[in-house]
């Protein structure tokens, strides 16, 4: 029998649902292996900047019926908006059952102070020029193409699978510096107004860090992507984790037997239909 892992906080960022970038099988895997208590989507979790009807996979159906299925289970499922998904913020401080969406979180973890936000609003060039970025983002869905197309064929060769849109980003100076300025903007802002932890996601670089200045410190987190790392935060014992899927063992949760066969009509049936009993 499969055990789940508990786990008290489980939170993910940068999904990118309906985008050919996005791993939905992976990230399935990993929901299907824990039981949270309390479940965060750190933004950008369905990409409505580049949504396509033409793509969008069952997969990634899959994806949004498992969180459903959580809140269903009682599991409190926390939607903070990003730039990507920007147009649920008209829905901001909305909640349906145990589903609720909101732009920033403040959380007691055990005594410490948790703040939860997606980060683009630190993002300049979201801010100032968003038809640039949103130029940028087809560039990079393009490039993860082109990415998929690499790694097929290293795998058929028996090697390691490449990341091209990390390895261009990691060798750019001016991504690097954008990064760290990125990260002392919202650790100072964090320092300033005394939370111990600050939880966000939207650049895609998982870590996990203590920052600290003149005024004091702070825990500073990102939960990374499922396009490019597949990676998540997970609280447990008072204590912050980043979880990393390749670096784990989860082939006996592939996919919940209920949903494995599932037809696409049967699939989009069960994410709309709304149980009254």
């Amino acid at each position: 029998m499969k055990t789940k892992r508990k786990v008290e906080i489980a939170v993910i960022s940068d999904v990118h649902l309906g985008t050919y970038g996005c791993h939905a099988k992976q990230l399935l895997t990993y929901l299907n292996s824990i039981n949270p208590k309390k479940l965060i989507l750190n933004g950008d979790i369905i990409d409505i900047w580049q949504f396509s009807k033409r793509y969008f996979p069952k997969s990634h159906l899959k994806v949004i019926k498992k969180i459903m299925d959580f809140a269903a289970d009682g599991v409190e499922v926390v939607y903070i908006t990003g730039n990507h998904d920007e147009m649920l913020r008209k829905f901001s401080d909305t909640t349906i059952g145990n589903i609720s969406i909101v732009d920033k979180l403040v959380l007691d973890l055990d005594g410490k102070k948790g703040w939860f936000f997606h980060g683009d609003v630190f993002d300049i060039s979201i801010q100032n020029a968003k038809w640039l970025a949103k130029l940028g983002g087809y560039g990079y869905d393009m490039l993860i193409l082109l990415n998929r197309l690499t790694n097929w064929i290293l795998e058929k060769l028996g090697k390691e699978r490449y990341s091209l849109s990390k390895k261009v980003k990691n060798g750019v100076k001016g991504a690097i510096k954008y990064i760290n300025d990125y990260e002392n903007v919202i650790t100072e802002l964090a320092i300033e107004n005394d939370y111990d932890y600050v939880i966000c996601g939207h650049i895609h670089q998982p870590k996990m860090e203590i920052r600290e200045n003149k005024n004091g410190k702070t825990t500073y987190l990102n939960s990374g992507d499922w396009v490019e790392n597949f990676t998540a935060l997970e609280y447990q014992f008072k204590r912050w984790r980043i979880y990393n899927y390749n670096q784990d063992k989860l082939s006996p949760f592939f996919a919940d037997e209920d949903v494995k066969e599932m037809e696409m009509k049967d699939l989009i049936a069960a994410i709309t239909i709304v149980d009254q009993s």
